[in-house]
This record gives structure tokens, sequence and C-alpha cells, in this order.
């Protein structure tokens, strides 16, 4: 079946929140690892057509891809490296082969060798630059998906909104349509949108994100360990987690909004996994409100057994994970991918 037929990705708006999708993803994390300057195969690697396949099998419909905006461009207002490029082409071509989405992650924390956007050092107008030269690459494919940025943090909110605004400027002005999803900061996460660690809340600036099309949806992670980092192999904020998530529903409803929950994952015990349920359930039970969900993560160079880690083969970690997403992975009334109205 042809890729458009199963991704019927159409623009929509957040304003009217018309577009109903359900994107089913999972983060195949590899290309981020190690630091700018790692050989590629020794300190980092994209995804195998191998593992994809795996997914797909799965049900999975969405790749989140993260790599490293420096190995991307490695001098900032300059092209992009072609070699890198050549790797991302061949990461989407390969979901498309196998009839998945595929989500662009610069994860890179709002910043470019350790220095924050908006910073003398990384102007916005060098984040608006990487955006402009990715978005045309891949301008109006609809089976791709571009992710602003990943969990900036340490940045107000109004400051990061102007540089998110000037990245959503660019893309649109090179004529790309694409789906955007853009982070709030404060790490995106759904239990700190709205509160005010760096000043105003992401609930009370990020209702100023512009965009000429209209097509794009909020994301937000969200973690089950105490400090909602991902960090822990425990699950004892479980609770919160549900609640926070709950919380941000209710903001994007009250916005008419739409969000996408691009991080989240917990362990395997019981109530762990009764909480990854409730998780995915709220997402899946407001089709108005979310477009989707991708779980951290998977990729080729996990290792064995790591807590939270999905596992193309699921004896090696994450059967109880995945088989908790499976009632929702193989029901077909789940699969929206096309929008109303």
């Amino acid at each position: 079946m042809a890729l458009a037929a199963v991704l019927a990705f159409a623009p929509f708006s957040t304003a009217a929140a018309a577009c109903e999708m359900s994107l089913r993803g999972i983060n195949l994390a590899s290309a981020e690892f190690g630091v700018p300057g790692d050989a590629y195969g020794t300190g980092y690697i994209y995804p195998t057509e191998s593992v994809i396949e795996k997914f797909a099998d799965a049900k999975f419909n969405t790749i989140r891809l993260p790599f490293l905006w420096e190995r991307l461009q490695p001098t900032l207002m300059q092209p992009l490296d072609s070699d890198e490029l050549d790797r991302i082409r061949e990461t989407v071509k390969l979901a498309h082969k196998y009839n998945m989405a595929i989500i662009l992650d610069p994860h890179n924390y709002a910043r470019y060798y350790g220095n924050l956007i908006g910073s003398p050092q990384v102007p916005v107008e060098a984040f608006a630059d990487l955006w402009k030269r990715l978005g045309a690459v891949f301008a109006n494919d609809d089976g791709v998906i571009y992710g602003l940025m990943n969990e900036p943090y340490d940045i107000e909110a109004n400051d990061w909104l102007t540089a998110a605004n000037a990245a959503i400027n660019a893309i649109r002005m090179i004529g790309a349509g694409n789906l955007l999803l853009v982070p709030g900061t404060a790490w995106t996460g759904a239990h700190s949108w709205e509160q005010t660690f760096y000043g105003p809340s992401n609930a009370s600036v990020m209702t100023g994100v512009v965009d000429s099309s209209n097509n794009f949806a909020y994301e937000v992670h969200q973690y089950t360990d105490s400090d909602y980092s991902g960090k822990a192999a425990d699950c004892s904020n479980i609770a919160g987690a549900v609640d926070s998530l709950k919380q941000f529903t209710d903001w994007l409803n009250a916005n008419n909004a739409q969000g996408f929950l691009g991080e989240f994952g917990t362990t395997d015990g019981l109530n762990c996994l009764v909480g990854l349920k409730q998780m995915v359930d709220i997402i899946h039970n407001d089709p108005k409100a979310w477009i989707g969900w991708a779980y951290w993560a998977s990729g080729d160079w996990w290792q064995k057994g790591t807590p939270m880690i999905i596992q193309p083969n699921p004896r090696d970690g994450g059967s109880q994970q995945l088989r908790t997403l499976e009632p929702i992975l193989n029901d077909p009334d789940t699969d929206r991918t096309s929008c109303n109205g």
C-alpha cells in the first residue's frame, strides 16, 4: 500500500482542531549518541533497515529520529554536511518504504556546542537558518514531520517562543507546509507546562506561536520516575505522570489546540504498565486534542534489558511495555491519519 494511502497527512489548523491523526511512534535513538566529531559507525549510528522493519511489523506507524545539529551543520549559517544529510535521507527513505512517517528531531536542548540559542554564539537567526536549509530538503513530503527542537531548558519561555517562531517562519518562507511539532521550555514536560521555572509558563506564553500554515502541534514529554526525568529505573511518580497528561489535555482543549507526546516511557512493574496504558488511553480517547505519541525508545545500540527500552526483539527487553501498547497498535479504530472538515 502506498505511503499516501496509509499516512494521509493533510494540513490541519490547531485553531480549528479539525484534523484527527493517530501517530503511533517509536524513538529510534542512536544518531544522537556520542559527541560531535565521533566517527560514524563508532560513536553513533542511524537506524538499520531491520530495526525499522520490525517496528513496522509491530504496527508502529511513525519514527521519531533524534540527531545532532552540530553533525548536520558543522558551521552555523553554512551548508549542511552532505554525508550526514544523506544518512537522514536514507532513513527517511526506509521509513517510507515501510509506510511509516518520520519526525526529524534535532536533539540539542536548544543548544549548539553547548551554547544556548539566542546567545551571542548562537543567534536566533542561526536556528532559523538550520530549519530553512533542512526544511527545504523535505518540503511538502507529508510523511516527514519537523520537530523543531528536543527539550529546550534554561531558557525563558518568551525567549524560546521568539526562536521557535523564527524557525517556523523560515520553514514557511521556503514553501514547506509540513506538520511542525513545537515544544516549550523546561524540558517541555507536560508536568512543567504550567510551572514558572524560567519566568512565565509555557501555558501562558506558547499560545503565541505564529504559523502562517496553521499546521502545528505542541510537543510535550512525560516520564514516570520521581523527578520526571526518565533517568531512574522506577515509576514512583506514575500517578503524577497520568495526572499531568490529563491537565495538559485540558489546556489543549481550552486553547483549541493539539498536542503530541514525543517521549514517554516506564519500567515493567505492574503498576507502571497500568499507568502506561492510562497514558496512551488519555491520548486516544481525545483525538481532537492529541495527534499521537512516540515511546522512548529503541535503536540498534541500546544495551539488552535497559529499563524502559523496547527492543526490536522483545526477548532483549521491553516485552511487557510492548504488550501493553499492542491493543492500540493493533486497533484499526485508532489509525486516524486523515483530516475531517
